[in-house]
């Protein structure tokens, strides 16, 4: 069957069908951009590359389906008993986003630190600040501080890197610290993570969401966290507590926040967040680049290669 597979693409905005069709579209496709539309055609498809569409009552609706591959590095939204009932192979799209996602996280950061979205609001109202006497406000460098990066997966090691080549100190956090340091100047294990906040001048979070990790960012963790310290979420909303975050910044305790994703998206226009002049937004477009769906659809391949070889998948989750 996987021979020659049906392929499904669904995604509201990703252009895999015509990636893939400029590779000659070696196996048959079709795409769909809503899920009524994911529903009604997913009993045509033997492989489905998807991510946010993915309900987990959809392999009911798919006797052939055989393979996902997630168009996501994040795989919180797969239910593993699922695939093993149906006896469906899921593999995630982790380091096809490791370029976009560790240089996104540093240019929150260095927008943050450098008064760049601020300059571009006073550019919007045609007002020309000057240099700051304020040192609360003035820009800042990065060269001398420290940064902690929780999560030390590819995005993670990378953004280490980047970090590094500013002349930062950057000490990591994950789950085994014996896995590596990835160039940190030190590694610890999550549970250090309260006693090592102090430190930071930045907390940058780019972990997967895990029991381990959802709320890591908490009232608790926040008072350890150095006064007038940044944070960066690159990770998933649930990571951080948002009602803890704001009174965090409006205390003056956080200078700053860098927000790539937030517990409910989109953000609801209620939200305290659209309007506090220290939270820095971007719509969950860390690993958005325009070679994304290629990178994506280079590991599809050489899965779809390994299915047939009987080999192990690459990022296999089930």
């Amino acid at each position: 069957m996987l021979d020659n597979p049906t392929i499904c693409f669904a995604h509201v905005a990703y252009q895999c069908g015509a990636r893939w069709e400029a590779r000659g579209a070696p196996h048959p496709f079709f795409e769909v951009r809503s899920l009524p539309e994911l529903e009604a055609r997913i009993g045509e498809a033997d492989v489905l590359v998807v991510s946010g569409l993915w309900r987990n009552t959809l392999p009911a609706l798919a006797p052939k389906l055989r393979f996902v591959q997630s168009l996501s590095a994040g795989t919180d939204q797969y239910d593993r008993d699922v695939f093993r009932q149906h006896k469906i192979r899921l593999a995630s799209a982790a380091g096809a986003n490791a370029a976009a996602v560790s240089e996104h996280a540093l240019s929150l950061l260095l927008g943050i630190t450098r008064n760049l979205f601020t300059a571009r609001d006073d550019q919007h109202r045609t007002h020309w600040s000057g240099m700051k006497s304020d040192f609360a406000v003035r820009e800042d460098e990065l060269a001398g501080k420290t940064a902690i990066v929780v999560g030390m997966g590819r995005i993670g090691g990378r953004l280490i890197r980047l970090l590094k080549a500013l002349d930062m100190t950057v000490i990591g956090i994950r789950a085994n610290p014996s896995a590596g340091k990835e160039g940190a100047d030190e590694v610890h294990a999550l549970s250090a993570l309260p006693e090592i906040l102090p430190r930071a001048d930045a907390v940058l979070l780019v972990c997967p969401l895990t029991a381990e990790t959802t709320g890591l960012i908490n009232p608790r963790t926040l008072g350890a966290m150095k006064q007038g310290a940044i944070l960066v979420n690159c990770a998933r909303g649930k990571v951080v507590e948002e009602e803890a975050l704001l009174a965090a910044l409006e205390s003056g305790k956080l200078s700053a926040a860098g927000l790539d994703v937030t517990v409910e998206e989109p953000l609801p226009s209620g939200s305290a967040f659209w309007s506090h002049p220290r939270v820095f937004l971007t719509p969950h477009t860390a690993g958005e680049t325009r070679k994304y769906e290629d990178n994506v659809l280079d590991l599809m391949q050489e899965n779809l290669r390994r299915l047939r070889a009987g080999q192990d998948l690459v990022n296999a989750v089930v």
